[in-house]
């Protein structure tokens, strides 16, 4: 198996980008001032070009070699309405879906985009921070992503520190595990 990220390596932490252009095996995003092509994880679920499009967040791992890769990705969505604890919003490529706010406090007002994504425990469908023009101002569960893909922490279980989370992560991403059968 291959190690996928490395938390010592340059950038060893997941970082944000903007999504530009895809094809089925490389994204091409814009992140930090610049534009990047950067291929997609194995696990990431296919069939990409249909899943992941232009305004798209996507979370970019450095892996252990130092090359970067895709591994996560959320979606660009239209707020409908807040509903009690839900918030229905609108995705072109799910149409109406109804999700779990990340922030109970945070206000979502209709008309305006906010960033959506499957796959993460805890609800079928969860929205972070309204949809920003810089990827590093994003205010999305990118620390969730990252215990998703190592474990580092069971859902309920208290966050863990930087010190006691695994020195090398996503280790046990090989063919035909992952969150392939979990992302939507």
């Amino acid at each position: 198996m291959t190690s996928i990220i490395d938390r010592d390596a340059p950038g060893g932490r997941l970082r944000k980008a903007i999504v530009l252009t895809t094809t089925e095996d490389v994204c091409t995003v814009f992140t930090a001032g610049q534009r990047e092509v950067v291929p997609y994880a194995r696990p990431f679920p296919t069939p990409r070009a249909e899943r992941v499009a232009p305004g798209h967040l996507v979370a970019v791992a450095t892996a252990a070699d130092g090359s970067a890769l895709v591994v996560w990705r959320w979606f660009d969505a239209v707020v409908l309405d807040r509903d009690g604890r839900s918030v229905s919003l609108w995705e072109p490529a799910h149409g109406l879906v109804l999700a779990e706010p990340r922030d109970p406090q945070r206000i979502y007002r209709p008309g305006t985009r906010a960033y959506l994504s499957a796959g993460l425990p805890g609800a079928q469908w969860w929205v972070a921070g309204p949809v920003v023009d810089h990827a590093e101002n994003a205010d999305v569960d990118l620390d969730e992503v990252e215990q998703f893909f190592t474990g580092a922490r069971p859902v309920g279980q208290p966050h863990l520190s930087r010190a006691s989370k695994p020195r090398s992560w996503f280790s046990t991403l090989g063919p035909g595990s992952g969150p392939r059968s979990r992302a939507r």
